[in-house]
């Protein structure tokens, strides 16, 4: 009975593939740790302002360059009118607009030393900033 008897080193390699497939098999059942809220965001840098409204919400986010922005809905689902805005002091407003289910954006703008100001519409409610990240 030749090959019967297993190696020390063959029972190792089986080992670590049943804990391979095991790990497999755990992270299809259960998923990923983050949940559909815990999705990572479109925009770069770190986030700055989040500016809630009635209909969703506006996020602002900022590296040493650039600021950028998105509306989120605050009941995603059925495609609604959005739109975003963002302005730099000086400079031409970066809008994005239309039927979205989810989300409008991301704008971003170069703002190196300059205020923005931003605005979001949601389903008819609107929010809007003064000039800020002066």
């Amino acid at each position: 009975m030749r090959g019967a008897r297993r190696t020390g080193a063959g029972r190792r390699l089986s080992g670590y593939v049943l804990a391979l497939l095991l790990a497999a098999g755990t992270l299809v059942a259960v998923g990923p740790a983050a949940g559909p809220a815990e999705a990572a965001s479109v925009c770069h840098g770190r986030p700055t302002r989040v500016l809630g409204f009635a209909t969703g919400e506006l996020r602002l986010f900022r590296t040493r360059h650039y600021v950028c922005a998105l509306v989120v809905a605050a009941r995603p689902g059925v495609p609604r009118a959005m739109a975003v805005s963002l302005q730099p002091r000086g400079g031409r407003a970066a809008v994005t607009s239309g039927r979205f289910a989810r989300q409008a954006g991301p704008v971003t703008v170069h703002a190196l030393n300059r205020c923005v100001r931003a605005s979001a519409t949601v389903g008819g409610r609107s929010v809007a900033t003064g000039w800020i990240l002066c």
